[in-house]
């Protein structure tokens, strides 16, 4: 198990690559909350994700004859873009296998970053095997995502940057995937004060280590189904297990709509974009997963920032919907002259604003003398879209919500 001497002795060989992140208390989490919060901004880190600290301790302490073989890996993205990024700095080989539904800015990332790309694989279980099939083929050294404990310290520099600028912390809530970032954190944090709350989140499709803990030994899920691919693991890691055992207080998890939520909150409030590994910690502090005492002093570990721009979009359209901010409806209305507009008058008599309409007199579910129209429209919150449908309704309007 590792212990707080490897996370310093891994700071030693980690500062000259990754960056110390920013510690920034949020007025507005801690307004929403009652609690103080602090965000740990590791989405801001080199490779936009914690994982350079962890690839870089690693390669940093391989043989010469390892580094001359070259090295390879699996990952959904972020931990590819950090081997790839750290092995290019020492002048190391490195090939990478990620799954072919990877987003495509983490696959280009990668190879821009210097690493040769494999895709292969539904998730990253199945990029894992073929990456340890390299391994053996090309004798390259296999640099885990997680399971190994250099990459364990390596990440819990973090740990070590938050307790050394807020030795105050009641609470840390940090992502778990394969649980190299958590193993890592809570190694720092408890080294520095044991009373220190160690909480993680899973995604709800991704959440193997739940039911891992309840049995006392790792629990292997079938698939995973969730937005927070940098999470997206189909089980703990051993080693990791081991500390996470020891050393954390709770596991909660969320469901994609909180995470949805929690990015498109941190896009609006906090001007911060964050992937959805990166913001189940705050999802699971906003949505009521996690109890905390009022003024606690709570840091939700952003770990990323590398979301997909087609995610991103479809991740701010669920949060303006479910914030009440977009509604889609459709209505049927007699085929003639100014019927269309008598329901846009209503509409914009309730101050909502059209984004779109669709118009179909050729659809077999109406009548031949009924045309059926969708409209998509901006809304100003849950209240709104109530009092919008409730004039439709009592004008006559048969409104169906499709969104």
């Amino acid at each position: 198990m590792i212990e707080l001497a490897d996370v310093r002795e891994a700071r030693e060989r980690v500062s000259a690559t990754a960056r110390h992140t920013p510690l920034d208390y949020s007025h507005t989490y801690s307004k929403m909350t009652g609690a103080e919060v602090y965000l740990k901004l590791e989405n801001f880190q080199r490779t936009g994700s914690f994982k350079i600290r962890g690839a870089t301790n690693r390669i940093k302490t391989l043989s010469e004859a390892e580094k001359n073989a070259g090295v390879v890996t699996a990952s959904a993205g972020n931990h590819a873009q950090g081997v790839a990024l750290a092995a290019s700095r020492v002048g190391v080989d490195s090939k990478i296998v990620m799954p072919t539904n990877a987003p495509i800015s983490k696959v280009g990332a990668t190879r821009n970053y210097g690493a040769e790309v494999v895709l292969h694989g539904d998730d990253y279980n199945d990029a894992a095997e073929r990456a340890h099939e390299i391994e053996r083929e090309e004798n390259r050294t296999y640099v885990h995502a997680f399971d190994d404990e250099m990459v364990m310290a390596g990440q819990g520099t973090i740990g070590l940057e938050i307790v050394e600028e807020l030795p105050e912390l009641d609470t840390v809530v940090v992502p778990i995937g394969g649980g190299g970032l958590i193993s890592g954190i809570a190694t720092a944090v408890k080294a520095h004060d044991p009373e220190t709350r160690v909480v993680g989140v899973q995604a709800e499709g991704a959440s193997s280590v739940a039911t891992s803990l309840q049995k006392g030994e790792i629990h292997e899920l079938d698939g995973v189904d969730t937005i927070a691919d940098g999470i997206a693991t189909r089980s703990v890691g051993e080693l990791p297990f081991e500390v996470i055992q020891k050393r954390v207080d709770e596991v909660v998890t969320v469901p994609d709509a909180d995470i949805a939520m929690a990015i498109t909150n941190l896009l609006e409030r906090s001007k911060t974009m964050v992937e959805g590994a990166g913001a189940v910690p705050l999802a699971a502090l906003l949505e009521g997963h996690l109890d905390y005492e009022e003024e606690e002093v709570i840091v939700p570990a952003l770990c990323g920032g590398n979301i997909d721009l087609n995610m991103l979009t479809t991740v701010v359209m669920r949060g303006l919907v479910e914030t009440g901010r977009y509604l889609k409806v459709r209505t049927v209305l007699k085929d003639r002259p100014g019927a269309l507009e008598d329901l846009l008058k209503v509409i914009a008599d309730m101050r909502a604003n059209i984004y779109a309409i669709q118009h179909d007199r050729t659809s077999r579910d109406i009548g031949m003398s009924d045309t059926e129209v969708e409209l998509d429209l901006e809304t100003r919150g849950h209240d709104h879209v109530d009092r919008l449908l409730a004039e439709l309704r009592d004008r006559g309007y048969e409104v169906d919500v499709l969104v």
